[in-house]
């Protein structure tokens, strides 16, 4: 495999990107109110049977997804994931210096690509309208264009964002250049992308900054 010839930059996206949280308002969009308070109360059920482990944000999200997501149409989805990504991109809920950071990488050459435990179905349009070349991001598994409330794969957090993102950079056939990987992250589920990367960016909280990185800041040199 030959190398791409550019850097990498990998992106966070929920409190990276964006300001704030991004998940759970787009199922209380995608489902109604009523529906999303009856899918989390099967959650906490489920909880109570010993049947999920309510400290497990994985096992927690997977059994939302399945109550809330589960034989709805993809293509629903999809359109509410195209409204929900032109919202997030009118209302100012992004961070501007790493919207500036994006551009920068991209207008550099470097593969860019959003690694996020967020929806794909808003991810992509998003990352379309930026330019950027890929999404590594939740799929919820898909059967006759109907979602079967399963995931794809497993949750995109700490250990997997570096599985699924070599596993994506594997299937492009992209090796990047040495040197010259670029990570943003913010909270402990962005620790493993960031030890991965030869050029780590925290945009958490200052106390937290993992070993090697550094706060971003707007007199922070693209390296």
């Amino acid at each position: 495999m030959a190398t791409s010839g550019r850097g990498l930059a990998a992106f966070d996206f929920d409190g990276t990107i964006s300001r704030k949280d991004t998940l759970i308002p787009f199922l209380l969009r995608a489902t109604g109110r009523a529906r999303f308070a009856s899918g989390w109360r099967q959650v906490v059920a489920a909880g109570a049977r010993g049947r999920v482990d309510l400290r497990d944000r994985d096992a927690v999200k997977a059994e939302l997804i399945e109550h809330l997501l589960a034989d709805r149409l993809e293509a629903d989805l999809r359109e509410a994931g195209e409204h929900y990504a032109r919202d997030l991109l009118s209302e100012d809920r992004l961070r501007p210096l790493v919207v500036d950071r994006l551009r920068a990488h991209r207008d550099r050459g470097d593969t860019c690509v959003i690694v996020s435990a967020s929806l794909v179905y808003y991810l992509e349009p998003i990352a379309r309208e930026f330019g950027l070349h890929g999404v590594v991001g939740v799929e919820p598994e898909v059967c006759d264009g109907r979602l079967t409330g399963s995931l794809c794969r497993p949750n995109v957090r700490a250990e997997q964002k570096v599985v699924q993102l070599d596993a994506w950079l594997s299937a492009q056939g992209l090796v990047p250049e040495t040197g010259h990987r670029s990570a943003y992250g913010n909270t402990s589920g962005d620790h493993a992308l960031l030890r991965g990367a030869d050029h780590r960016y925290w945009l958490g909280r200052p106390g937290k900054v993992p070993d090697g990185a550094e706060m971003l800041t707007a007199a922070t040199p693209l390296r």
